[in-house]
């Protein structure tokens, strides 16, 4: 469901969102491209469950309906895309 439910199996593209092209987050971030019936769905900073409607919250450390370091983790995660001057990114879902 939409704002619910997990990222079906697959494999997608990511691409950079820059803070001007969001309403909600005033710096850089990922978004995932052509999941069905979704969009919008982000890479960005957060800590718990109310921080995310069907996004992906970046951490360095988690607990139960909890990321910590947030953050942080965004950012060096960011950091390290535009050092290693990565552009072409594929995350792939894989059901446990």
């Amino acid at each position: 469901k939409k704002s619910i439910s997990c990222i079906p199996e697959g494999q997608y593209e990511v691409k950079f969102r820059e803070a001007y092209e969001s309403r909600s987050y005033n710096y850089k971030h990922l978004i995932v491209m052509g999941v069905p019936n979704r969009s919008y769905i982000l890479f960005h900073i957060g800590n718990r469950t109310k921080d995310s409607r069907g996004c992906i919250l970046t951490g360095k450390t988690r607990k139960d309906n909890f990321v910590g370091l947030s953050k942080k983790a965004h950012n060096g995660l960011m950091d390290a895309l535009e050092e290693l001057k990565i552009t072409n990114i594929n995350l792939i879902i894989k059901n446990r």
